[in-house]
């Protein structure tokens, strides 16, 4: 069956036993991240999670179903999360909704499935199944992402607050909670004690330095110049300059330019373009350059990268800033390779 936004969430959150299959499908794998984690969140912190990918399914069609059917060795909740699934699953997928009996839920993450592949439409078609396709969302999109996980924290948002949360985190769903969740901690909000977040709080731990501090950082990834890179990090990490900010602004450096080639490959001449994005003018010759060594691929790929990377520099337990800086560093290494 097809779910809408809110359908999914309250599917995620409130498992029920009839559904079997939940398939988050689409472009935004990062939002379909945090919504898979909701399912863990409603079946406990002690439940069993079960890992599994569209690789391993190919090979063994049968393990799912037997997963999902399967007790915990001590008695404890269990559910699944299969990541990079396609239609290599569809066997795999056929029979959990066949199956007598499947007590587990189950939660796909497919980014590469579309709409017409052949495991979404078996999704579709199945009353035991939910569908949701999950796109990056448009900035109004985000900032009513942005008010309800606010209100889940327990947080009111003063006006203009949802649009600096969506600004700063790029749209990144993932990033967008832990944002949240961060500025929860921080005014000791929780649903039972409800906290206006207003922009002072914004400005104590939220917002990003000076673009200043960390551009030439950002240019050094752009230009593939991986030795500068390194040596723009190691100043930082004397400054004791957290990798935030200027993985946040590296993103939307990455998404203008991603904007700007995909007016370039409608045919707009490229002086239109420079000035319809509001260009420096002694910026432009190294916009063009950066224009003509990104491809729309590779900018899409380094967008996910960075945003991966800032979702594991947030995550509880990371081991510091070598997370976010390893991958940079190779992304600016495969960019000088290209010249």
């Amino acid at each position: 069956m097809k779910a809408n936004a809110n359908q999914i969430r309250q599917a995620l959150q409130h498992p029920r036993p009839g559904i079997r299959f939940h398939l988050l499908h689409g472009p935004d794998e990062a939002g379909a991240g945090a919504l898979a984690q909701l399912l863990g969140q409603a079946v406990g912190a002690g439940a069993e999670r079960v890992d599994l990918d569209g690789a391993t399914l190919r090979g063994d069609p049968a393990r799912l179903a037997d997963e999902a059917a399967s007790m915990s060795l001590f008695g404890d909740q269990r559910w699944i999360r299969i990541t990079a699934i396609g239609d290599e699953s569809l066997a795999a997928v056929t029979a959990l909704l066949e199956a007598e009996s499947a007590g587990n839920p189950v939660v796909a993450i497919g980014p590469g499935l579309k709409t017409t592949s052949k495991l979404t439409k078996l999704a579709l078609d199945s009353s035991a199944a939910l569908a949701f396709a999950c796109y990056p969302p448009t900035a109004a999109d985000a900032e009513r992402l942005a008010a309800t996980l606010a209100g889940e924290e327990g947080l009111r948002l003063a006006a203009g607050t949802a649009a600096r949360l969506v600004a700063a985190t790029g749209g990144d769903r993932a990033v967008l909670a832990q944002e949240i969740a961060k500025l929860a901690l921080f005014l000791d909000a929780a649903p039972d004690r409800p906290r206006e977040l207003d922009h002072a709080a914004l400005d104590a731990i939220g917002a990003d330095l000076d673009e200043a501090e960390t551009g030439a950082a950002v240019e050094a990834v752009i230009e593939g110049r991986a030795d500068a890179l390194a040596a723009e990090l190691a100043r930082l990490a004397e400054a004791n300059v957290s990798p935030i900010p200027w993985l946040r602004q590296l993103a939307r450096r990455l998404a203008t330019l991603a904007e700007m080639r995909a007016d370039l490959n409608r045919g707009d001449a490229i002086d239109a373009v420079m000035k319809r994005h509001r260009v420096f003018f002694r910026e432009e010759a190294s916009t063009a350059r950066s224009l003509r060594r990104w491809t729309p691929a590779m900018l899409a790929e380094a967008l996910a990268r960075v945003r991966a990377a800032e979702r594991a520099v947030m995550a509880p337990g990371n081991p510091g800033a070598i997370v976010a800086e390893e991958p940079v560093l190779a992304l600016a290494r495969a960019v000088g390779r290209r010249g």
